[in-house]
């Protein structure tokens, strides 16, 4: 029985994690590799990248990997002409790469604004600007962008421009969706809540819990109904979906995957 992604050739951007355990590009990477694809895997660390690559390996995956700032135009300009030299298409682009940043206008430094917009947003805008057109000559091609519930609603701590960036990711992807429509290509937003990835232990709990791993914890697990935390496996489940041909007429739109968190009020 063949994958659902079958031969398919996939750029997956943020492939590494900052930690051991199941990041979204990582697991997103595998999941891939489960489902048949070639992955193209695109980070910035060659060391958060080697877990990656270890996991694909033993699921029997192909992959290539690239050490890529998407910030940089050229950069990702080459990396579409490597992934095309090295698999000959790119089928799927998955733009997974992003961060937060705390504060709201008055904390915020100006440069950390102007950070997050290139990280967040631009990021985005590079990949689709070099990668479109390799989709537009093959008449076909699914693009999965990553936004975060902050993008639709508030969800516990000031980052302005985290929320911004990532709101901005959303509504690209439905005015990319609509201008490529006609020609084959489909553009899509996965929308993940608060998920327990290695971010948590790496990053976020330095940023908002003074270091304190569990209060963090307990604190995002409050407000999601479901009552446990999803991890990059959930995300990735449904990056797999929108890239595949089972949601030939999906397009312009999201998948939340925050276990009902933006559905309540409170």
């Amino acid at each position: 029985m063949s994958g659902r992604l079958e031969g398919k050739v996939a750029i997956v951007t943020g492939a590494g994690c900052v930690g051991p355990g199941w990041g979204n590009g990582r697991a997103i990477s595998v999941r891939f590799a489960e489902e048949g694809a070639k992955v193209f895997a695109v980070d910035r660390s060659e060391e958060a990248l080697a877990e990656t690559v270890a996991r694909v390996t033993d699921a029997g995956g192909e992959i290539e990997t690239r050490l890529t700032d998407v910030t940089d135009t050229d950069a990702v300009r080459m990396m579409a002409e490597a992934c095309i030299s090295r698999f000959g298409s790119i089928d799927i682009l998955v733009n997974n790469v992003g961060g937060s940043a705390a504060g709201g206008p008055v904390e915020l430094s100006e440069e950390a604004f102007d950070l997050q917009i290139d990280h967040n947003l631009k990021s985005v805008f590079l990949t689709c600007k070099h990668v479109l057109p390799r989709m537009e000559q093959q008449g076909s091609g699914a693009i999965v962008n990553l936004a975060s519930t902050s993008g639709l609603r508030w969800t516990g701590s000031a980052q302005v421009a985290y929320a911004a960036t990532k709101a901005g990711v959303i509504q690209f992807s439905k005015v990319t969706a609509v201008q490529y429509a006609p020609k084959g290509i489909r553009v899509n937003t996965v929308v993940p809540g608060q998920l327990h990835t290695p971010m948590v232990e790496a990053r976020l709990a330095g940023q908002r819990a003074g270091g304190d791993v569990d209060t963090l914890l307990q604190s995002r697990l409050k407000r999601i109904p479901l009552g446990f935390m999803g991890d990059g496996r959930d995300t990735a489940n449904a990056v797999v979906y929108l890239a595949s041909d089972e949601a030939r007429f999906v397009t312009g739109t999201e998948i939340v995957v925050d276990g009902g968190m933006t559905a309540r009020c409170d």
